[in-house]
């Protein structure tokens, strides 16, 4: 006959109860998104920082096929009345977009679509599958003339702040759309490297941040370094 050890309630039992150390554990403090906090209401007019971050196993994004998925990606979105990608950067592990929607709903299926979407293209371009994003959107509400001057060049600069401009001699990151981008200071020639480079399409901006407003606080710089973002946010 098998045995079966039980203990009283009032003694302390090992199943059910509350005890020390039980339950779901904390998100360690370093993820990116540990809390799914509501997302604020947002204004037409307010344009919006959009950045996803892959996880370690995704190869280098900043390479020519995956640069074609991403530009496929981007190709669907254009024409939507609700959802419009403005400007975008591509980085070795991360994404930086620039986006205006109708409402928040809106901008929250729009960037949900837009990430299953890039998720396939870039998995299938790499031959790869499984997760390819960590975490849903990290969003920031572009609300402020100069802050919107600040993200412009934070974005299309981004490539400058990581130190992917040292081995190019491109004036613009080919891998943004900043080659399509009429704010700066200068104007040359020829802003890309690569003989066959196709621009990342992209939307007209509506917002008048992203239309006028910005250049209140002046054109951008092609060779300006950005610092951390937040630093320089008001």
């Amino acid at each position: 006959m098998v045995k079966v050890a039980t203990t009283s309630r009032r003694g302390g039992s090992p199943r059910g109860g509350s005890r020390v150390g039980s339950g779901r554990k904390r998100a360690p403090a370093n993820r990116c998104d540990p809390r799914h906090d509501k997302r604020p209401t947002l204004d037409e007019r307010v344009p919006v920082h959009a950045m996803l971050r892959t996880v370690d196993t995704v190869p280098r994004l900043r390479q020519r096929r995956i640069y074609r998925a991403i530009r496929r990606v981007l190709q669907r979105c254009l024409g939507r009345a609700d959802f419009r990608v403005i400007h975008v950067s591509i980085q070795r592990d991360h994404l930086h977009l620039i986006v205006e929607a109708q409402n928040q709903l809106a901008l929250t299926r729009g960037m949900q679509r837009l990430t299953i979407i890039a998720a396939r293209a870039i998995n299938a371009a790499v031959g790869r599958r499984g997760k390819v994003f960590k975490f849903r959107y990290k969003a920031k509400q572009i609300t402020t003339h100069r802050y919107a001057n600040n993200v412009l060049a934070y974005v299309l600069n981004n490539w400058r702040r990581h130190r992917e401009d040292v081995r190019s001699t491109a004036a613009l990151d080919a891998y943004s759309s900043g080659p399509s981008f009429t704010g700066w200071t200068k104007q040359r020639r020829r802003w890309t490297s690569a003989e066959t480079w196709e621009p990342l399409p992209v939307s007209p901006p509506r917002t008048s941040l992203l239309r006028v407003e910005w250049q209140w606080f002046g054109l951008l710089d092609p060779f300006f370094r950005p610092g951390p973002l937040e630093a320089s946010r008001r």
